[in-house]
């Protein structure tokens, strides 16, 4: 908020020196941004969003009242409330108009000069004035063109179907039901709370103007102001919370402008509609308690000293030690408590509160599970070689339709604030490929990205990670040259993922997603539960987001809340090493090229008796001897009995077993 010094210095006479009045307010709580010395001495505060009483300078003379024990001059400018009725009280609970005969032409350069210094261009008298009494109370206002509403009324209203209204900045805007209008009998000519509309627009030919003061509900105009893409003053102001009782007292000041202006001449009595007039809020404020929080006792005759200077009627309760505080319209950032007492602290002086620790009456609460496992997660993926990414939950449509399941369209979002951000993720891997194809873009050939987030579905929000992987599988070597990743690389890690959560019983079989390649893709399951997907990127999705044609990008994603459920958590046994040695028989094969290396073991220990302790693939051969769609497969089989020293006789016999039942089972030949 742009302070002009001598504008604040005539509504509280503060001392002369700009900066130490800078200092002394900066210190309650508001950031200092800069000072500007010249002509008109300006101070810029950056007003943090709980706070938009402070958004004008009636707000900060209030509290450099406050510090330097000086009464607000004008005090007059805030009369009393008027009851009246309006028609739409859930998204305009008060609705003030004043009619001015007006004169419009440039206004004093006085006037001009301050709203220069604050940032806001000079326009007209009409226009300068709403704007001078906004930034000086805080109070937004806008003035009608009052011979062009049709029959000369004003309606607040929700849109009707389909309507829209041209805006004061020339364009044509669409209205939803749930925002709201002010219209006259025909048509919406401003948007509450936003923006007035051309239609009704002060001109050089107006001579009777409607000036608007109201109160509009926070959460609509924040809504209309997202959804329509338009940030004005006015909403800026609105959307963090007005006081109900300052329209009546803007067009007060409004009033008094004009006329020491000459700019115009009011027209019969103020309107107020206001139907359900707001009680001010009370709050208990105890002494003990504020020493609790603050940490530090502070005396009961400097409770109230601090507050009344702030606007707040503070009252004692049965004389020990506490207060009954009502809080002013003004202050919509405080409704308890804690927020009396961080006045309190604010003008005691933060700096002057002991630094110790608070007592503690209860046991921390237990750490959340997922904290440790997302840990763990990104403790295994960077050990091996992975830089975590972070990606926006919110993606563009046509990134997001290739990893929907059939059928399925992603969700939504009612305000994206771009065609960019227009879904929720229905999973991490879109991310991931715009990741790689960004560090691809700039040079990079090595990536290695891994993200754990949420992923979004019709079903709900789930936890998941994923990675992606392209280029060498392993770093540069003097003692060799590197290869390029495939998809066992990949599985590998799928399978180190599953080792470090416990998971027991892990399979891999083969799937079909529409994102990856067919034949190269893999569905993960433990003991039946489906935990995710590995395989290689589809080339037209990897193309269609930015990657470069044929280089081939293996991803994986994994459900991170069924690996948990799966998990076998702290089973550790200890075990003796073998006192009896082991055989080994190696045996080759020949199967279909497309039997899953799983299916063949799944034969050969469904085979084998219980002193089967091991099975590897050592080789895979196809070419010359094999016939054309076949593979040789080489499988060393490792028996070993923990009770006694097993006989060449019985592990033949065993191997004999295993060899008919791939037989059988594959259609197999021993080699």
């Amino acid at each position: 908020m742009r302070i002009v010094y001598n504008w604040l210095r005539e509504m509280v006479p503060v001392p002369e020196d700009v900066d130490t009045v800078a200092r002394e307010i900066s210190l309650r709580g508001f950031e200092l941004a800069g000072i500007e010395h010249g002509r008109e001495p300006v101070i810029d505060f950056e007003i943090t969003a709980n706070r938009p009483d402070c958004l004008s300078h009636l707000g900060i003379a209030r509290e450099a009242s406050a510090i330097w024990g000086i009464p607000l001059e004008s005090g007059s400018r805030i009369p009393a409330a008027l009851e009246v009725t309006i028609e739409a009280p859930d998204l305009c609970p008060r609705y003030c108009a004043q009619l001015f005969q007006v004169k419009v032409a440039p206004s004093p350069a006085w006037m001009q000069q301050r709203l220069e210094a604050a940032g806001v261009r000079p326009i007209n008298n009409v226009v300068d004035i709403t704007n001078y009494v906004m930034l000086e109370v805080g109070q937004p206002m806008h003035a009608f063109d009052f011979e062009r509403l049709a029959q000369q009324r004003i309606v607040v209203r929700r849109p009707r179907a389909k309507e829209t209204i041209r805006t004061l900045d020339g364009a044509d805007r669409s209205l939803d039901g749930d925002m709201l209008v002010i219209a006259d009998a025909q048509r919406a000519v401003a948007i509450g709370g936003v923006m007035g509309g051309a239609d009704s627009e002060i001109s050089a030919s107006t001579t009777t103007i409607a000036l608007e003061s109201a109160y509009f509900d926070a959460t609509s105009v924040r809504r209309t102001s997202k959804r329509l893409g338009l940030k004005t003053e006015a909403s800026a102001r609105f959307e963090r919370g007005s006081d109900i009782e300052l329209p009546p007292a803007a067009i007060v000041r409004a009033t008094e402008l004009f006329i020491q202006t000459g700019a115009a001449a009011p027209l019969l009595p103020m309107i107020d509609r206001y139907p359900a007039p707001r009680q001010p809020r009370q709050i208990l404020l105890r002494s003990s308690r504020i020493a609790r929080l603050l940490g530090q006792v502070i005396p009961t005759e400097d409770v109230p000293r601090y507050l009344r200077p702030l606007g707040f009627d503070v009252a004692p309760q049965n004389g020990q030690g506490e207060w009954r505080g009502t809080v002013p319209s003004f202050r919509v950032d405080v409704a308890r408590e804690e927020d009396l007492i961080e006045e309190v602290g604010r003008h005691y002086g933060f700096d002057r509160l002991p630094v110790r620790f608070p007592t503690l009456d209860a046991a921390q609460a237990p750490p959340d599970p997922t904290i440790a496992r997302d840990r763990l997660v990104r403790q295994t993926l960077t050990s091996a070689g992975f830089s975590e990414a972070m990606t926006f939950a919110f993606i563009e449509r046509q990134a997001a339709l290739p990893f929907c399941a059939a059928g399925v369209d992603p969700t939504a979002i009612q305000n994206p604030l771009s065609e960019k951000f227009a879904v929720l993720r229905p999973s991490l891997l879109p991310g991931l490929v715009d990741s790689c194809a960004h560090n691809r873009r700039r040079g990079r050939k090595d990536i290695q990205l891994f993200e754990s987030g949420s992923r979004f579905t019709p079903d709900g929000e789930g936890r998941a990670v994923a990675f992606a992987w392209m280029g060498s599988a392993t770093p540069p070597h003097w003692s060799g040259g590197s290869r390029t990743v495939d998809f066992f690389d990949a599985k590998g890690m799928v399978e180190l993922l599953c080792h470090v959560f416990g998971t027991k019983g892990l399979d891999v079989e083969p799937r079909d997603v529409s994102y990856l390649v067919k034949g190269r893709t893999a569905n993960v399951l433990s003991s039946g539960t489906a935990l995710g997907v590995f395989g290689q990127l589809a080339p037209a999705v990897g193309e269609a987001r930015g990657l470069v044609a044929g280089e081939e990008v293996y991803v994986a994603e994994l459900d991170l809340e069924a690996l948990a459920r799966v998990a076998a958590g702290d089973d550790l046994r200890a075990q003796s090493l073998p006192r009896y040695p082991s055989i080994v028989r190696d045996i080759s094969v020949v199967v279909d090229e497309t039997l899953p290396a799983a299916a063949v073991r799944g034969t050969i220990r469904s085979a084998a008796p219980s002193t089967l302790v091991s099975i590897s693939e050592f080789d895979r051969y196809q070419g010359k001897g094999v016939p054309e769609g076949r593979v040789s497969l080489s499988l060393r089989l490792t028996f070993r009995d923990p009770e006694r020293t097993l006989t060449d006789d019985e592990v033949q016999a065993a191997t004999e077993r295993i060899v008919d039942a791939l037989r059988v089972a594959h259609r197999a030949e021993q080699r």
